[in-house]
């Protein structure tokens, strides 16, 4: 980059290096990202809608529950609890609105690798 400092640029490296790693560390470790990805391949995209429509709610009936503990007086690391609930129920949400697209897309893909007899 032309006019930048270097050690602007070394943080930015650093930066980006740091947050694929810890990526794929997320990824591969994590159980709703392992269920998200086993749900986005081919397989379990029928599964995916009616995953997302029972874990979304139990996420965030998990967060209300955990929230009220910290509310009453609770130990305050539960709040991780809670962010990690409420963020777990949007990966769910956007999962069940994405699905159809998803789905639509490789119908689509599949109707057009297979040659129409006419």
């Amino acid at each position: 980059m032309k006019g930048a400092d270097p050690k602007e640029t070394l943080m930015l490296t650093l930066f980006w290096n740091l947050s694929a790693a810890l990526n794929g560390y997320m990824r591969f470790y994590m159980p709703t990202n392992i269920a998200i990805d086993l749900l986005r391949t081919p397989r379990g995209l029928k599964w995916a809608v009616s995953v997302a429509l029972v874990a979304t709610p139990a996420y965030l009936f998990a967060t209300s529950v955990f929230a009220t503990i910290v509310e009453r007086g609770g130990p305050g690391y539960l709040n991780v609890l809670v962010f990690l609930f409420a963020w777990n129920a949007l990966k769910f949400a956007a999962l069940a609105v994405v699905t159809p697209f998803r789905w639509q897309a490789s119908l689509h893909r599949e109707r057009a690798a297979t040659p129409s007899v006419a």
